[in-house]
Parts: C-alpha cells; sequence; structure tokens
C-alpha cells in the first residue's frame, strides 16, 4: 500500500469539517475533490412555512399551514398533542396539497374538545430522515359569557365615562358596541379597551342614551343588558379628581400592543400624564407610545426595553392623583447559533453546537429524525444547549433539531449528519497487527498506551495509528488517531474513574487500514486528588419555609472547582436531597415550618466530588399551626362540668412551640354567645359552672408565639340534668368474662348498663369451688385483671360485683379450670387466629389492659387503656405506639378496622348509631408486639331516622273496597329502636302537611288498615318513622285511588263478597259454607242454596226477633248504671270536645262495664284455640293483594277466623280508639271536614239515651264508660247503602256475639286482621293527578262526616281480656249466660234450616 493513504484520510476529514462549517454550497463544491464516493452531499430540507398559533370560533373552518422543501416531495403528517391524527377516516379534518391541515367545523363544548391543542407539522423523506415543526397552539373561543355588563352611570360634560363589558379573554375581540341600538363609530374621542369596556372621553349632550355591548362570535349574537348613561351639566363647584378606571399590571410579548386604560373625572376635568421608570413619557411625536381617550396609553410593537413600571398622574390644576401598574415584556425564543451540518466518521465524537435566547429562559431539547434524543453516557447536553455524541455508529446519521421552548413561544433549527465511508483501500499491502499494546500510565481519568510496530512494516516511519475504545459491554466505539506518523503511543482522557475498557489499535499505511490488534482490557484508578470541604459553611433561617446556606472555596483540592452540590435533610429523616449550586450560597425554598434540618456541601472539580463539609443543623422560623388539635373528647363529669381532651396538632403541622391552647365553647341553642378560655400546654381542661341538661359546644386550637392556628370542629355534650345517682348499690356488671391459663385467670369484664349510678370500684372474689376464699378490689376504670398464683388443672369459681359508698352491687359468677400443668402454651387462644395480629416475638410485649369505651356520641367512642410496662405516671418515653382495632357483629362478617395511636387514648369517628362495637388494643415497640387486649364494648347513641320507611305499598282489603291497607318496610338508616310510625293521607297532595290525616303506629308494626274511604278517590299516603330521638324524614307520597262502585247487596255483617275494586277476587266458597245472617249471597250476588221466598221471610223474621232480644237485655244492664258513672261519662266528653281535631286523642280510657260482662262470656272457648294469625302480632309482614287469602267454606269458619282476627289486634296500639285508650297518640292537630252529620241513621236498638248531638261531640274521643264510644274493627261491614253513621271509634262486628266457636277446617286461610280507622275527609274533587308513586293495586272507600253511633259492640278479644283486669264490676253473668245458651241453640237450627 502506498504510504500516502494516511495524510490522504487526514486531508478527508479536514475537508469534511471544512464543508461543516460552511454549509451545503461548500459541500457541493468541495465533493469533486474527494476521491470517489467517499464525500455525499447535504441534502436540503427544511420547512418554507410553519403553522402558527390560531383562535378561532365554534362551527368555524380552520387552516394550520406548513410547507416543507426537498429534492424529493416529503410526506407531511400531523401530530396533535404528541399523538398522530388519522386522517384518512377523518370527514372534518383533510390534508391540503401543500402539507397544511384544514379542520372543517371546529367542534367545541364544555365536555368535548376535540380540536383544541397542539400541533405539529411532521415531514419525512424516506432514506433521508424526518423533521418536525414548532408546535402551533389552536384555542377555541368558549361560549359567549359576560363576566361584568354595563351599569346606569351619569357623567358631567367634558368629563371620560367608562361603560364596562368585561367578557372572556378569548372572545374579546369580537366585542362591539351599540348606542340606542345603533352601532358605535370608534375614534380618537371613543375607544374600545382589549377587554372589552368602553371610553367615552370629553362627555357631550349626544353620548347620552341606551349602551349595550354584542358578542359576536360567527353564532347567534349574545347582547348585554342595557345601561342608559346619563349627562350632566358641568357642576358649579370644583370637585376633586378620582379615578374611575385604573391601570392594571400587564404581561405582554414582544410585537403585540400594551394598553394601561386611566380615565380619571373631576371639575375642572383633569389632565392625564404618564411617566415610565419615575421619566416623564413623551407621547406628543412617539409612533410607539399613543394617548387615547380618557387619558388611557397605549403601547404600539412592544420591545423588551419597555418593561418597567409606568405611572398614570390626573391633575386638575390644584390637585394631582396617581396609579400605577407594571409592564412585564416576554420575548419568544430566539436562535443566536444554529447547528450546522457536520459531515464525519465511524467512531467519532461530534458537536451540535445551539445558542437560544428568550424571556423566561427557554428549555432546549434534542429531536433525531422526529423522535426525542435522550441524553446518555454517548448523547450528551454540554453548555446548557449542546448536543455531544461520542463514538458514532451508522445509524447516528439524519436530521439532529435543537427546539427551543418557554411560555411564549417555541423554535426549530436543525442541521443534517452523514456518516462517510472510508476510502476503498488501494492495490497493495496492508499493515499487520501492531504488537504489544499495554497501558504504561493508568489513572483515574486517563490511560496511556503504548505498543509497538507490525511486522510487516517494522520501521513504521509512515504509519499512522486509529486507537479504538469502548467500555467493556458497550458495543459503541469511540476513535483517537495519532498525531503524527510513525508515533506509538497516545493518551486517551475525559475516561471514567474504576471503570474498565477495552482498547485495540489499528495501524494504516498508504493503503489503508489493516488488521486490529488483540483487545486490552484496563480498568481506570479510584478518584484521588479531590477538592477538601468548603470552610465557614453557615446556615440561617430566612423564613418558616426557607433556609439560606453560605460557604467559601475550598483551601485544597487539585483542579479548578467546578461546582458545588449542596445536601439537605430533615432531622430524624434517612432520605437527604441535594441540589446543584455554582456561587458560594443558596436558599433553599419549601421546608417544613420550625423544622431542623442538616446542611452540608461537597465541591466538585474535573476528577468529581470532594470530601464533605460537617452537618450543620439550623431549624426553619415558627409560625401558626397550619392543623387543628386531634383526638378532641369531651367527657361530661357531672350536671355543671364537662372535661375535655385532646391531643396536639400533628408534629409536622405545630410551625412552632405549642404555648398553650384556646378553648371557645357555646351553648347550641345560643350560638353567637361564644365563650373563650386560654389554657397552658396541657392536653385537658375542664369547664365548670355550666348549666345542668344543657347541650353546649366546644372547640380547640393551639397557640405558639407566632398566633393562634386553626380549630377544631365544634364537638357538642350535654350536661347531665342531674349527678350521677349515689343513694343505691350499683347494678350488675353488663358482662364478664375469663380465660384461664396454667397458673392465673384473666378476668374482663364492662360495667353496668345503667351509667347513672356511681361505680367506685369492682370487687374480685374467687376462689376454688366457692369464690369467697379470696377478694381483690380494682378501681372502677379497669376493666381487666389477671388472678396470679393459682393451681394447675382446678375448677376456679369468680365472682364480680361492682361497689360504691352505699355498698356492693349484685354479683356476676363465672367459672374457668386452669391448664394443666403438661400446657405450657399460655398463648391468648382468642387471638390465634384474629386478623391483623403479628406474629409474636419470643418476648412478646404486655397487651394493654383496662381498655374503656366512653360513649360521646352517635358515631363517636373514645378509647382509653393502661400500659403495665410503663411508669407509674404512664408517660411514654420511647417510640411505642398502639393500635386500636373495632368492629360490630352486624352483619357477622365485618371485618376489623384499625388506627394508629402514640397516646393511651384514641377518638374512633365514623361509626354507625345505635349499633355495638367491640375495641381491642395491642402495644408494638420496634419489632416487639404483644397481643390484643381483651375488648371494650360500646353501643353508639341513637340518631334520628335518617332515611324514610321502605317498600310502602298500599293495597285494597278483600271484599271491602272502601278500606285499604298499608305495607312499608322499617328504614334503612333506622339510628335506633323505632317506637312507632306515623302515616299521613290526604287527597290532595299539595296539602300542607298539618292538613293531612294523622294516623300514629305503634313500632313493632309494618302494617295498618284505614277503613271508610271514599269511593273513586284518589288519596296520598306518606310515612314517617320516629325513634328515641325524634322523627325521620317523611317517605314520598304513594297515590291509590278507591274503585267507582261496592257491591249493593252487601249486609251490615259485610259476609257478601263481589267485586270491590281493584285487587279484588272471587271468594272460594267450599261446599261447607253457611249463608250469614241477613243475607246468602255467593261471590258473584246469586243465591247459595234454593230458598224459596218463604223461608227466606222466616230466617229474616227470626232474625229481627233475635237482634231485638239482645238488644233489649243490653239495654237492662245499662239501665243498671250509676248516676255517678252518667256524670263521668258527660265530664269525659265535655273534657275532650273542643278545637281537637285527631283521632283518638283521650287516654286512659276504660272500657264500657257492658262489654266486659256481655264478652266474658265468649272469652273461655276462644282463647282456648290456637292464633292463626301470629304474623300480624309482633312480626307483622306487609301483604299485597295476592297474598289476602279469600274467605274459606264454612261460617263457623268464617267466624271463627274473625275471632282469631281480633285476637291479633292485641299488640297494634294503632287503633283510633284503641290508642285513644292506652294513651300512645300524641297530641297532634288534624282538621277534619265541617259537614253537618246525616241524619238518615239506620233503625238500631239503642242502649243509650245520649243526644245526637252529644254523641257527635264525643266522637272524636271515645266516651269509656258509652256504648255508643267504641266498637270493633268492621263495623263498616254493614251495608254502605244505608249510610249508617261512622265516627273515630273502633267498630266491631255486630254479630260477634252470636259467634259460635269451632275449629277451622284444614287448609283454611284467613283474611288478615289488621288495625282499622274510619277517615273522615271531604269528598275530593276532580283535581290532576300529580307524579306520585301509585300502588299497583287495592281499593279505598268513601268519607263521611262524624255521627252519633247507637250500635252496641264489642271490643277486641284480647283487649276485653284487659278490659276484664280493670274493671270494678260487680254484676254476674248468669242471666245472660241463659239467654246466650239459647240464642246459640236458635243459631244452631238456623244454620241446619239454610244449609236443608
Amino acid at each position: 500500500m502506498a504510504p500516502g493513504a494516511a495524510p490522504r484520510l487526514l486531508g478527508s476529514l479536514c475537508i469534511a469539517l471544512l464543508l461543516g462549517r460552511h454549509g451545503p454550497a461548500a459541500a457541493r463544491s468541495a465533493s469533486h475533490g474527494l476521491a470517489g464516493s467517499l464525500v455525499r452531499t447535504f441534502t436540503p430540507f427544511y420547512f418554507l412555512v410553519e403553522p402558527m398559533d390560531v383562535l378561532s370560533v365554534r362551527g368555524a373552518a380552520v387552516i394550520m399551514n406548513c410547507s416543507a422543501y426537498c429534492e424529493t416531495a416529503p410526506k407531511i403528517e400531523w401530530k396533535k398533542d404528541g399523538t398522530f391524527l388519522n386522517l384518512v377516516s377523518d370527514d372534518r379534518r383533510q390534508l391540503l396539497p401543500d402539507g397544511s391541515l384544514l379542520i372543517n367545523n371546529v367542534v367545541h363544548s364544555k365536555h368535548n374538545k376535540p380540536d383544541e391543542g397542539y400541533y405539529q407539522c411532521v415531514a419525512t423523506v424516506e432514506s433521508l430522515g424526518t423533521i418536525v415543526s414548532r408546535t402551533a397552539k389552536l384555542t377555541v373561543a368558549g361560549l359567549p359569557r359576560f363576566t361584568s355588563q354595563p351599569e346606569p352611570s351619569s357623567v358631567s360634560k367634558g368629563n371620560s365615562a367608562v361603560l364596562n363589558c368585561e367578557v372572556n379573554v378569548d372572545l374579546a375581540p369580537f366585542v362591539r358596541w351599540e348606542q340606542d341600538r345603533q352601532p358605535v363609530f370608534l375614534d380618537d374621542r371613543v375607544f374600545k379597551l382589549p377587554s372589552g369596556a368602553l371610553i367615552i372621553s370629553n362627555a357631550t349632550d349626544g353620548d347620552g342614551g341606551l349602551y349595550r355591548c354584542i358578542i359576536e362570535s360567527g353564532g347567534t349574537p349574545k347582547y348585554s343588558d342595557e345601561a342608559e348613561l346619563k349627562i350632566l351639566p358641568d357642576p358649579e363647584v370644583a370637585q376633586s379628581p378620582m379615578f374611575v378606571r385604573q391601570p392594571s399590571s400587564l404581561t405582554r410579548v414582544t410585537g403585540q400592543s400594551a394598553v394601561f386604560p386611566c380615565v380619571a373625572i373631576g371639575f375642572p376635568a383633569p389632565y392625564i400624564r404618564w411617566t415610565r421608570n419615575e421619566e416623564e413619557l413623551i407621547t406628543d411625536s412617539s409612533e410607539r407610545f399613543l394617548l387615547l381617550a380618557g387619558g388611557s396609553l397605549e403601547i404600539r410593537d412592544v420591545m423588551e426595553e419597555d418593561a418597567g413600571t409606568y405611572n398614570c398622574i390626573a391633575d386638575s390644576g390644584n390637585e394631582t392623583i396617581e396609579a400605577q401598574a407594571e409592564l412585564t415584556v416576554q420575548v419568544p425564543p430566539e436562535f443566536l447559533k444554529r447547528p450546522a451540518n457536520i459531515y464525519a466518521h465511524e467512531s467519532m465524537d461530534i458537536v451540535f453546537e445551539c445558542e437560544v435566547t428568550g424571556k423566561p429562559t427557554p428549555t432546549v431539547k434534542w429531536v433525531k429524525n422526529g423522535d426525542m434524543v435522550i441524553p446518555s453516557d454517548y448523547f450528551k447536553i454540554v453548555k446548557e444547549h449542546n448536543l455531544q455524541v461520542l463514538g458514532l455508529v451508522k445509524s447516528d446519521e439524519g436530521f439532529y433539531q435543537c427546539i427551543a421552548e418557554n411560555d411564549v413561544g417555541n423554535a426549530q433549527a436543525g442541521a443534517q449528519l452523514i456518516i462517510l465511508d472510508l476510502a476503498p483501500a488501494t492495490t497493495g499491502p496492508l499493515p499487520s497487527a501492531p504488537r504489544d499494546v499495554v497501558a504504561t500510565l493508568v489513572s483515574t481519568r486517563f490511560i496511556r498506551l503504548t505498543w509497538r510496530t507490525p511486522v510487516s512494516d517494522p520501521q513504521g516511519d509512515n504509519l499512522t495509528y486509529s486507537i479504538f475504545y469502548t467500555k467493556e459491554g458497550i458495543n459503541r466505539e469511540r476513535v483517537e488517531n495519532t498525531s503524527r506518523p510513525g508515533e506509538t503511543q497516545v493518551t486517551i482522557q475525559n475516561l471514567m474513574p474504576e471503570t474498565v475498557y477495552v482498547f485495540r489499535v489499528v495501524a494504516q499505511n498508504k493503503h489503508g487500514p489493516g488488521e486490529s490488534s488483540v483487545p486490552l482490557k484496563v480498568a481506570t484508578q479510584p478518584e484521588v486528588q479531590l477538592p477538601g470541604p468548603a470552610p465557614n459553611i453557615r446556615a440561617y433561617a430566612s423564613s418558616p419555609t426557607s433556609v439560606t446556606v453560605t460557604w467559601e472555596t475550598p483551601l485544597s483540592g487539585n483542579g479548578e472547582i467546578q461546582n458545588y452540590k449542596l445536601y439537605y435533610m430533615e432531622k430524624g429523616q434517612d432520605t437527604e436531597q441535594d441540589v446543584d449550586v455554582a456561587g458560594l450560597s443558596y436558599t433553599i425554598n419549601g421546608l417544613k415550618k420550625y423544622t431542623e434540618y442538616s446542611f452540608r456541601v461537597v465541591a466538585y472539580n474535573k476528577h468529581g466530588p470532594g470530601v464533605s463539609t460537617q452537618d450543620v443543623v439550623v431549624r426553619t422560623l415558627s409560625d401558626v399551626p397550619s392543623a387543628p388539635p386531634q383526638n378532641l373528647t369531651l367527657e361530661v363529669r357531672n350536671s355543671k362540668s364537662i372535661m375535655l381532651h385532646w391531643q396536639p396538632p400533628p408534629a409536622e403541622t405545630q410551625s412552632g412551640q405549642i404555648t398553650g391552647y384556646k378553648i371557645r365553647y357555646r351553648k347550641v341553642s345560643r350560638k353567637s354567645d361564644v365563650t373563650e378560655s386560654i389554657g397552658g400546654t396541657q392536653l385537658f381542661q375542664l369547664i365548670e359552672g355550666l348549666e345542668r341538661g344543657t347541650e353546649y359546644s366546644f372547640r380547640v386550637a393551639a397557640l405558639t408565639v407566632n398566633g393562634t392556628g386553626p380549630a377544631t370542629d365544634w364537638v357538642s355534650a350535654e350536661t347531665f340534668e342531674s349527678d350521677l345517682d349515689e343513694t343505691r348499690v350499683p347494678e350488675v356488671p353488663s358482662s364478664l368474662h375469663v380465660r384461664p391459663l396454667v397458673t392465673s385467670i384473666v378476668v374482663s369484664w364492662t360495667p353496668p348498663e345503667n351509667q347513672n349510678i356511681v361505680v367506685r370500684g369492682y370487687a374480685i372474689g374467687y376462689g376454688v369451688g366457692s369464690p369467697h376464699a379470696q377478694t381483690i378490689k380494682v378501681d372502677y376504670k379497669q376493666r381487666y385483671y389477671t388472678i396470679e398464683n393459682l393451681d394447675p388443672s382446678s375448677h376456679y369459681v369468680i365472682t364480680l360485683k361492682a361497689f360504691n359508698n352505699v355498698g356492693e352491687g349484685i354479683p356476676l359468677y363465672e367459672s374457668a379450670v386452669t391448664r394443666p400443668h403438661s400446657d405450657t402454651s399460655e398463648v391468648d387462644l382468642f387471638v390465634i387466629n384474629a386478623p391483623y395480629t403479628p406474629v409474636p416475638d419470643p418476648s412478646p410485649m404486655m397487651p394493654p389492659v383496662g381498655v374503656q369505651a366512653s360513649i360521646l356520641s352517635h358515631d363517636t367512642i373514645r378509647i382509653t387503656w393502661a400500659d403495665n410496662s410503663l411508669p407509674k405516671n404512664q408517660k411514654i418515653t420511647d417510640a411505642r405506639y398502639y393500635t386500636v382495632r373495632w368492629k360490630t357483629n352486624i352483619p357477622a362478617n365485618t371485618k376489623y378496622k384499625t388506627a394508629n395511636a402514640t397516646t393511651l387514648s384514641y377518638l374512633v369517628t365514623g361509626l354507625k348509631p345505635n349499633t355495638l362495637y367491640e375495641f381491642s388494643v395491642m402495644v408494638t415497640k420496634g419489632r416487639r408486639s404483644s397481643t390484643w387486649s381483651m375488648t371494650a364494648h360500646g353501643t353508639t347513641f341513637e340518631l334520628v331516622p335518617t332515611s324514610p320507611p321502605k317498600d310502602v305499598t298500599v293495597v285494597s282489603k278483600e271484599g271491602k273496597p272502601r278500606t285499604i291497607i298499608i305495607n312499608w318496610q322499617p328504614p334503612s338508616e333506622a339510628n335506633g329502636k323505632i317506637t312507632g310510625y306515623i302515616i299521613y293521607y290526604s287527597t290532595d297532595v299539595n296539602a300542607e302537611i298539618h292538613d293531612w290525616v294523622i294516623e300514629p303506629v305503634v313500632g313493632n308494626r309494618l302494617t295498618h288498615q284505614i277503613q271508610e274511604l271514599t269511593l273513586d278517590t284518589p288519596y296520598y299516603f306518606k310515612i314517617q318513622a320516629r325513634n328515641s330521638k325524634g322523627m325521620g324524614p317523611m317517605s314520598e307520597a304513594v297515590q291509590f285511588r278507591t274503585p267507582k262502585a261496592e257491591s249493593s247487596d252487601k249486609m251490615p255483617n259485610d259476609q257478601a263478597s263481589g267485586s270491590a275494586g281493584k285487587g279484588s277476587r272471587p271468594v272460594d266458597i267450599g261446599p261447607d259454607y253457611k249463608p250469614p245472617l241477613g243475607g246468602s249471597n255467593s261471590p258473584h250476588g246469586s243465591p247459595t242454596s234454593p230458598l224459596d221466598s218463604n223461608m227466606l221471610l222466616v230466617i229474616i223474621v227470626s232474625v229481627g226477633v233475635i237482634t231485638i232480644v239482645i238488644v233489649v237485655i243490653v239495654a237492662v244492664f245499662c239501665t243498671r248504671r250509676t248516676t255517678s258513672h252518667q256524670k263521668k261519662k258527660r265530664a269525659a266528653c265535655k273534657s275532650v270536645n273542643g278545637s281537637h281535631k285527631y283521632k283518638g286523642n283521650s287516654k286512659d280510657v276504660k272500657p264500657p262495664d257492658l262489654w266486659i260482662h256481655h264478652e266474658r262470656l265468649e272469652l273461655k272457648p276462644i282463647d282456648k284455640s290456637p292464633d292463626p294469625n301470629p304474623i300480624m302480632t309482633d312480626t307483622p309482614i306487609p301483604r299485597n293483594s295476592q297474598d289476602i287469602t279469600p274467605v274459606d267454606n264454612s261460617m263457623d269458619s268464617n267466624i271463627h277466623q274473625r275471632r282469631n282476627s281480633y285476637r291479633g289486634h292485641e299488640s297494634e296500639d294503632s287503633m283510633s280508639t284503641l290508642a285513644g285508650r292506652r294513651g300512645m297518640r300524641p297530641k297532634m292537630m288534624m282538621p277534619f271536614d265541617s259537614q253537618p252529620p246525616q241524619q238518615s241513621v239506620r233503625n238500631t236498638p239503642s242502649t243509650d239515651t245520649m243526644p245526637a248531638s252529644s254523641a257527635q261531640a264525643c266522637a272524636d274521643h271515645p266516651d269509656p264508660e258509652s256504648t255508643t264510644g267504641s266498637y270493633l274493627a268492621n263495623a263498616q261491614e254493614e251495608d254502605s247503602a244505608q249510610n249508617l253513621p261512622t265516627a273515630h271509634v273502633r267498630p266491631s262486628h255486630p254479630l260477634k256475639s252470636f259467634a259460635v266457636p269451632a275449629v277451622p277446617p284444614a287448609g283454611a286461610s284467613y283474611d288478615p286482621a289488621l288495625p282499622s280507622t274510619p277517615l273522615l275527609t271531604q269528598q275530593a274533587p276532580n283535581h290532576p293527578v300529580h307524579s306520585v308513586k301509585t300502588a299497583s293495586i287495592g281499593t279505598l272507600g268513601r268519607t263521611r262526616p262524624p255521627m252519633p253511633v247507637v250500635v252496641p259492640s264489642a271490643p277486641d278479644v284480647q283487649e276485653t281480656t284487659r278490659m276484664l283486669e280493670d274493671s270494678e264490676s260487680n254484676y254476674e253473668p248468669d242471666e245472660l249466660t241463659k239467654e246466650m245458651a239459647h240464642l246459640e241453640g236458635l243459631m244452631k237450627d238456623l244454620n241446619a234450616i239454610t244449609t236443608a
């Protein structure tokens, strides 16, 4: 190979560098001087047009311009927000031939903004590379919206007026003004601010009128309110100048315009002048600074040097006023030095230079062929913005772009990198591999290599060498060439310390490169000669969140200091943070308040980091606390004092040394009257001198020397009505648990349920077989005790009694057998499988003892405990913490919740009202944990129901269209035991709630029946639940409409059944059916047996005779009443008559004596029969019409069924009259209609001579001594065609006394016995149906006014039993017994005749 090959290679490299410096033209002109195809020319590839920021409106078309130049037509694509757009299937967005993007019909809404965003044009030429344009923002103006509108105003002639019209910033260009509905033409006197406001200077009479502004953004114009501007004559007296519009600070980009509004009024009209940075601003002859209408200042084509403080001075001759504003000027990125094209060979190092400026300072990123360059060991950002590529490979070829960006814009500049191929070797011998390559000098960051000449050329004077090296395991090689021919050593610099490198050497002659030497691995030395510690490091707090650190230049170290690294760390943490610093001081911001930090500094030189300084510790300044105290709990001590306990704010939020706590409290009923108390640093405070039985709210705030921090939420507690009782011994403890071990028994308990009696402590007795051998007394707060020194395998009896100063209470007993001596596992059996229990340490800690749950409210319980592993003062001085867990057993699979505490109490919040929770605690210290403590139990207080009764349904009662049954389910969130329900119903859903009829129902009932409703009338029903805390919300109104007609052949006993309205169905008649007295109709109204008219006549006459006889007998007994009873009756009637409009308001009403003796004959046989209807007593279940089974076959079973149905009413307190007797009905005002009583009363024998008016007056409050006062359910069964008067009384079956007890046939179904109440309301008019829930089936009846009732009737069977107990009557039933026996015989005969 010719010896001139090496100079040729060096010459080609020089030409390449020359071409890279002088650009494509030089490259093209010089390419002819290179041999063969060694040099390729650079390809011009750049953007002619780049997209710019665009503001558009909805529905408009937008074009984002883009055009790129290359000898080969480039492929244009678009990115939106960094993602390529698929324009092929997009019908709104399309690519224009020149590469621009057209967006038709811009889409923009509140929740859908597909077009707004950042767009970037991407141009690609195959086999050449890719370039990207600057990013352009498309902003779509929002919906037209006025943030302020013109207001009526007045202005004196010659002064200036401002009419506000503030709109969205992006819509300000679309605002125009109208005066008296005509466009306002802008000139030097009338000017529109960029915000949209209108300024009128030197006002004249012609400026008066109605003004409004309009937003015209492509759609329908949006008009503001009109405002009148009045022009006033000149005032006769001088007026001081006053600003009506002042300038506000602005930020503008170079090239934009800036307007400072400044409008002042006065008399005489003030003159406006401006200063900038306290220098007079000349506006008369300036082209960029213009004085606008009213004195506003406009700066056109803003430049960077225009930034500063501008003062508006209004001068009226005698007085001046000033207003100032700042102008901040921002500059988009600009290139001071653009990247240049570069030729290079593989393994070389190159640097693309890029220098930019802008304000704010731009950030720079590099892109290669459209993809981001990620800095690494071989791609480095050097000198802030330059890109260095080390060890080039062929794939590094392409287009590199420098993209500069700041808040106001971005720009890009690019260059091409071409990797040249080596010139083909000429014919001739190539050198062999260099010999004996060795590292003669190895340092931390450089290595010197030497070698011997190749065997093929022992002299080697004309050989040059290339040294290729790389880090071990990296494929990218770098190259270093010898500086002159024949040189056989080289120094490789800029290596990393303690790093293994692989070197190989290749010799070159004039024919080309020869063979490579064997690779040589060399490891650099560790770093040495580093800078020493920086002297005189100081740190001081400059604010509650910042610290300034200063130091001096290190005295030792080899080499110039390049930079410093400041390390800092919060005291007590193990994570250190650092920041690079160029100077000798730095201020660190964003630190925590009143927190200690340590700081140290490390200096760096070219060898790396030096020796660190010693740590300096400084605490940031204090501030007011940023969080309230924690776990505020209230403990009512007695009727006049409440103890407050709390925990300090979290340590990281205290912001200083807590100097005390401020307590504020007030009565809940008087929120404005707040009492304030400032205490010391103790975490408790006893507030005394309170009123008894009064609810108070408390809140606590922490104090530092800087002030008061935020306060806790208000927490309420009510003082006792009276102090705890110590006149009697405590009640029995509510629970006692024992856990036997080998030589000890762990005893735990809960206090008595009655918390109103003082408990001074507990006495624990124990012994083998008897609890009286040993007695131990413990404090009243203790809930846990371990009895020690017991015998294994022994049966112990344990007793627990609570005691106070009066004595010991009732004991609670438990027994336990200690474990055998061989059983050494004293692990708590109850916590082995418990969740969250840590693996026990070989030496576990003792569990907390005396766990106590104090109920504070419906959702808060305070847990306290003691720790026997602490000193007697129970002060925690180590890093232990406690874990509290709690759960409720409803549902049974509820998981535990846990929380950590660092004190001996914890406030558990967010609990459910009226719910029993169990709590236990364990302690953890380091890796040691205890087992869970014995459990403590607590039931949260009740809360008013927070949801209404659910599943409210209304159905008709089978065969009784005027009776409905309403069913419901308890509220989902009862928050306590439901003590009752209130049913509201009305024919007008919009009526005031106090105009609805009210029905109270006891809490254990979920069904109720209401009678005597009006036919073909819509009714609305609501239900409200109550517990001990009050009433819950009402359910939604349920609508129900009664049927249009009632069965015409219905007799008084209501045994006939027909079409009863919605939801009714035929009664299933069996072969043993016996028609009732007074009528015998089938379910469809046809006769059930072929009786002729004579037989029917005999039956009717017989029934009439029997009825008369019964009435005469009852009348005889009624006449035996004493005069005192009649007086009592009249007095009771008078007492309840008056303005009361409620049903069943009378209390403690006793049944009439007649009922007691009347029913005594029937009670014995009836009570012996089983209750067929338990469902309707204690556990009522809602029924729909499908659940109401038709009456079965025989009359006997029918009658028997009714008897048992009445027995089912015993627990029903919702009967109108019965509720009055039991005193369960609340005092509620309920209006009834005022119609006069109907005078057509059925001819029914009466046993009382009470006048009709008197009876009516007592209708709402039944007379306890009157036979007209109350009657049992189903009185509505009498013939409705007779228009029987009704009252607020309990109806009864009129023929119950004639019933013959009989066992119902197997499979017989019964009509559910439901409490019933007649409804008295006005006939509902035909009004529109409201949007309420509508029951699917059921019937209602008609309403009737109160009338005197003269039908003797009997009460419920079980109710009669209660009456018998309360009765003081001395009558004997012998005479009535004989008569009844005779009548029952007649009944049997009649039944036989009917079935014949």
